[in-house]
């Protein structure tokens, strides 16, 4: 029972899918941590294609500060996009701990 704890709280606090690879189950857990990655690669590039029409005047002007406004301005306009991400995120993490607290504990 203490194994099944442990894990989650590493599945919870660290990485989703952590705990999946501590109780020995490597390709479940190998999936999650994947698929965390690529919601994380997918988040940057939201990000980061919705602060490049700022990213490109700074460095055609020469400015190296950029405000906030500026940058949630940009940030609007991929907003729901943005949301989405986040919510997969979300069910991942949550399916991932769902997941090690229905299981029983292999021996």
């Amino acid at each position: 029972m203490k194994r099944k704890w442990i894990a989650l709280i590493l599945s919870a606090l660290v990485l989703p899918g952590l705990g999946q690879l501590y109780l020995g189950r490597k390709v479940k857990g190998i999936a999650i941590i994947m698929a965390v990655n690529l919601i994380l690669l997918l988040a940057l590039f939201v990000v980061l294609k919705g602060l490049s029409p700022v990213i490109a005047a700074r460095v055609a002007g020469g400015a190296v500060t950029v405000t906030s406004e500026e940058v949630m301005a940009a940030l609007k306009g991929v907003s729901a996009f943005g949301k989405g991400v986040l919510a997969a995120f979300v069910a991942l993490w949550v399916y991932s701990l769902a997941d090690l607290f229905g299981q029983d504990e292999k021996p």
